[in-house]
């Protein structure tokens, strides 16, 4: 019994001890910045506007059909749904009343004035090497040129303990402390910037990088074990793998890549998901000298052993089809449901349908995005150069042994060559898509 007492009392004053820890490291391990900003700088808000794009704020912070920065949307998490907060100059609901020391701890730190932490879904982790210059920018646009909304939060459906947010102190001691933007060894000032946007402001990992058991990404920048930006699944969708490698980038050239980011499509691939997101709100609005500079960067990271090159195998379906030789398990269901836009040769229609033949997201190391695409459908983002957004129909009306099929063909088809879909794919994607969150987070108002 007294045993058991003393066991508790030492529980008790650890957690007490690890609580008190956690809530006091954002003023013991990096002090507030403070810093007097003149908000009213035309150029400095031009300039913070540019940042907001590149750090694609809005795409996060906006749920759809929203107001801009009013928070809402929600995030799918393994745990729970946590909604982006409400980022507007309301100084009731939003970051209206912070200063720029509040406003760089939360942005960097993720920290907010009353020393919660906030979930890690912010990717205040790249955020730590955006320069000073570049954050100072960012609070003279958010206090002077958004408009501001008044719109509580909405809390997460994580449930409790896990919802706690003092735990995070050590998360962020553990994987997000503090450091400095360091070049690429040896490179040029267009991969230095481009290094730069890809690490920090894109927070490109954020999406595309593996993440750890504790949701940490498993890289920051450039690494040994070339994990950095290697691809990801983020709420069904697999975030392509980034490096110039086989499944990656290795059969992109950097013209295609910048027309990409550009307008969200090539002769080769279309943006979907979350992807058309960042081109629409972010990416296209970014100069073509940032645009090259993040393109030439990707181009630089080196392939991992064994993953330098994918060759396709001869393309023996294009004849097969045009035969009229149909019995390849999948293949009718290609020819009924896929052929009018992507073509017997899987090639599409440059800029308009996707190719299927050597699209490296059909033949990608996890098939998550062709399955959800499929059995969802996608559009495609609305750009300057490409006013018209085509919408790919969803085909979740088949059954789940006719997608596994189609899917199976289609990655090992036209010299296409990549493991099979099974039906339980199909049918974990349908539970996934099933439960996405709900974004639409009451609004009282504007």
């Amino acid at each position: 019994m007294r045993f058991a007492k003393y066991a508790l009392l030492a529980c008790a004053s650890a957690l007490a001890i690890g609580w008190g820890t956690a809530i006091s490291t954002q003023w013991w391990l990096a002090p507030k910045r403070a810093a007097v900003i003149d908000i009213t700088d035309p150029a400095l808000i031009a300039r913070g506007e540019y940042v907001a794009r590149a750090g694609d704020c809005v795409a996060c912070h906006t749920v759809p059909g929203g107001a801009p920065f009013a928070g809402g949307l929600g995030l799918q998490t393994p745990m729970g749904t946590i909604y982006a907060t409400n980022i507007t100059p309301d100084p009731e609901t939003g970051i209206g009343s912070y200063g720029y020391g509040d406003f760089e701890r939360a942005v960097r730190q993720g920290v907010r004035p009353d020393g919660a932490h906030l979930y890690p879904a912010m990717p205040y982790a790249s955020y730590r090497v955006v320069s000073d210059a570049d954050m100072q920018a960012l609070f003279a646009y958010f206090m002077s040129s958004v408009t501001p909304v008044s719109k509580e939060n909405q809390p997460t459906t994580i449930p409790w303990p896990a919802s706690m947010r003092w735990p995070l102190a050590w998360w962020n001691m553990l994987f997000s402390s503090p450091r400095d933007f360091t070049p690429p060894e040896g490179a040029d000032e267009v991969i230095t910037r481009g290094a730069y946007l890809v690490e920090g402001l894109a927070h490109c990992g954020a999406c595309h990088t593996p993440r750890g058991l504790a949701y940490e990404e498993k890289a920051l920048s450039e690494d040994a074990a070339g994990l950095f930006l290697s691809g990801s699944v983020l709420e069904g969708w697999y975030a392509k793998n980034l490096r110039n490698e086989d499944t990656g980038l290795a059969t992109w050239s950097e013209a295609e890549l910048v027309t990409f980011l550009k307008t969200g499509r090539n002769d080769r691939t279309a943006a979907f998901g979350s992807m058309s997101d960042v081109v629409e709100h972010s990416l296209q609005h970014l100069t073509d000298a940032d645009l090259t500079a993040i393109a030439r960067y990707l181009k630089s990271l080196t392939p991992r052993e064994g993953r330098e090159e994918w060759r396709p195998n001869e393309d023996l379906t294009t004849a097969t089809l045009r035969a009229g030789d149909f019995t390849a398990p999948g293949a009718l269901t290609y020819v009924e449901h896929c052929t009018a836009c992507h073509r017997l040769d899987g090639m599409g229609a440059p800029q308009v349908y996707p190719a299927l033949k050597g699209n490296s997201m059909v033949f990608a190391d996890d098939p998550s995005s062709l399955i959800q695409i499929t059995l969802a459908g996608g559009r495609m983002p609305e750009t300057p150069a490409h006013p018209m957004a085509f919408v790919m129909p969803g085909f979740a009306h088949l059954t789940n042994a006719d997608l596994a099929e189609l899917m199976t063909y289609i990655r090992n088809s036209w010299g296409n060559h990549a493991s099979p879909v099974t039906e339980a794919d199909i049918a974990r994607m349908r539970h996934e898509i099933a439960n996405k969150p709900i974004h639409y987070a009451p609004e009282a108002g504007r």
